[in-house]
């Protein structure tokens, strides 16, 4: 199962979920992202917070989702937060779509111990939903009901 990761500028949210995703991911689950438009470069400190949690950051960069064309996701989850007024496109034709808001934690005003914490805080909650995904019983849900169930994950 292909699972994408959107966000608007694919440096960080996105970037920690795909990370994470595929730091719990047993075999046959792959994670990717991508961003609406993306900046380009991973911001440091996403890097930092994945390398401090012992998460791998090997292949990891911002990139649009125009090179997914030829290999669709089976699951887009948009991770953007709505109530910061990105626009958060989900397409991809057949995809099971799902939005997991979560704040931005590059959007933290602070000393280090702030932002810091910021980035752990999100981290931790992406761990948080990603474990409840894993969880699922994918061969017992139907379409409809692996939605319902997403959507109640990106509640968390």
């Amino acid at each position: 199962m292909r699972v994408l990761f959107m966000c608007t500028a694919n440096s960080c949210r996105s970037i920690l979920s795909e990370a994470m995703f595929n730091h719990l991911a047993p075999e046959g689950f792959e994670a990717v992202s991508a961003g609406s438009f993306p900046k380009g470069q991973v911001l440091p400190r996403s890097l930092t917070t994945l390398q401090q949690a012992g998460i791998s950051i090997e292949g990891l960069s911002s990139k649009g989702n125009d090179v997914f064309e030829s290999n669709p996701p089976d699951i887009v989850i948009t991770v953007c937060d709505k109530a910061a007024g990105e626009a958060c496109p989900v397409y991809f034709g057949p995809a099971v779509k799902s939005h997991w808001g979560l704040q931005d934690p590059s959007d933290v005003q602070g000393d280090e111990r702030e932002v810091d914490a910021a980035f752990r805080g999100v981290l931790a909650r992406i761990e948080q939903r990603c474990r409840a995904f894993l969880a699922l019983p994918f061969e017992r849900l139907s379409r409809d009901e692996l939605k319902r169930e997403l959507d109640s994950i990106g509640t968390l």
